[in-house]
């Protein structure tokens, strides 16, 4: 993985994201408690809470929203991966297994997604990125 990072490091046009002993509930527990302790506090006023500050409180608030998440392995659930900034991927799902998946497997994961038509639930693409306050 080191090897990966460094020989990468200059390219800017994909995010991959590897999360190693992660947990999503858990990232969302940790950023709600955060963010209750800053209201307790004062320093937050409870109508001045939204989507975006809440994303503020994440692990990594600059890591950009997943567009394709890729599931290998057979299995046809997010196992509590990313749950907060996944909300609007574009899900597939591989039978290949994670170590075995090569340029081949990835192109068609790519081809899948170019193919979809993202809607963002329904609300359009600024409500997805908090934009926008659906009530």
């Amino acid at each position: 993985m080191e090897s990966t990072v460094r020989r990468t490091a200059h390219r800017r046009g994909l995010t991959l994201t590897l999360c190693v002993n992660y947990g999503g509930r858990a990232e969302i527990t940790a950023a709600a408690r955060k963010l209750a302790g800053d209201v307790a506090g004062g320093g937050v006023h409870p109508s001045a809470v939204t989507a975006p500050l809440f994303a503020r409180y994440l692990h990594r608030p600059a890591l950009p929203d997943v567009d394709l998440l890729i599931r290998t392995g057979g299995d046809h659930r997010l196992s509590n991966f990313l749950p907060w900034q996944a909300a609007y991927a574009e899900l597939v799902f591989l039978d290949t297994l994670w170590p075995d998946l090569d340029r081949t497997g990835l192109w068609r994961a790519v081809e899948t997604y170019a193919r979809r038509e993202r809607r963002f639930g329904g609300l359009g693409e600024a409500a997805a990125q908090g934009r926008i306050e659906s009530t």
